[in-house]
């Protein structure tokens, strides 16, 4: 099923920001499973505030992590924000959420990290960087909107309209009906 690509709108922008925040929740849920079964090992937000915002040592545990979710959700929103703004042409591509997802993740592992001078980048396995991966491959089907497809532009819903009532118009001037032609059929079998 292929869906159509709005243009680029403030509508569009808005959608695929809220989409980025609930990308960012269910990663959020993905990454609370994962410290469940296996050792807990520092997520990329965490370690943006342990390392860059050592303030927040000073405040109770729980209102640390409820900081660092709202700055990943934030993030999320942001970039998923971003992803509305490309061109419909490479919204509509199936591996554009997903190839999306993996590029904002390299972004920040690539520029961002060092840039902050965060650490955690290369102090992870491959078993840490395959659950990053999958987190942000859910991230991008989220964010790509495969999973709640954009809403039809109007004037294209108003263009199907009319095409479907000039073909309509257009099938009842070709000659009767199925069931007309079946009424007919049965008339013509009982006068023999």
């Amino acid at each position: 099923m292929r869906t159509e690509m709005p243009e680029t709108n403030a509508g569009t922008v808005a959608r695929a920001g809220a989409r980025g925040l609930v990308g960012a929740m269910a990663m959020t849920g993905v990454r609370t499973v994962t410290a469940a079964v296996g050792p807990h090992e520092q997520s990329p937000p965490e370690a943006i505030v342990d390392q860059r915002l050592p303030v927040l040592r000073r405040v109770p545990e729980r209102h640390q992590r409820a900081f660092t979710e709202l700055l990943h959700w934030t993030y999320g929103t942001m970039t998923g924000a971003a992803y509305g703004m490309l061109p419909r042409r490479v919204r509509a591509h199936p591996a554009s959420g997903p190839v999306y997802g993996l590029v904002a993740w390299l972004g920040f592992e690539i520029g961002m990290a060092p840039a902050l001078g965060v650490r955690h980048v290369h102090e992870h396995g491959v078993a840490w960087r395959a659950g990053m991966v999958l987190d942000h491959l859910l991230y991008g089907v989220i964010v790509g909107g495969r999973l709640a497809p954009e809403p039809e532009p109007r004037r294209d819903r108003v263009r199907r309209a009319v095409r479907r009532a000039a073909a309509g118009s257009l099938g009842r001037r070709k000659g009767p009906g199925r069931a007309l032609r079946r009424r007919r059929g049965r008339i013509g079998a009982r006068a023999r």
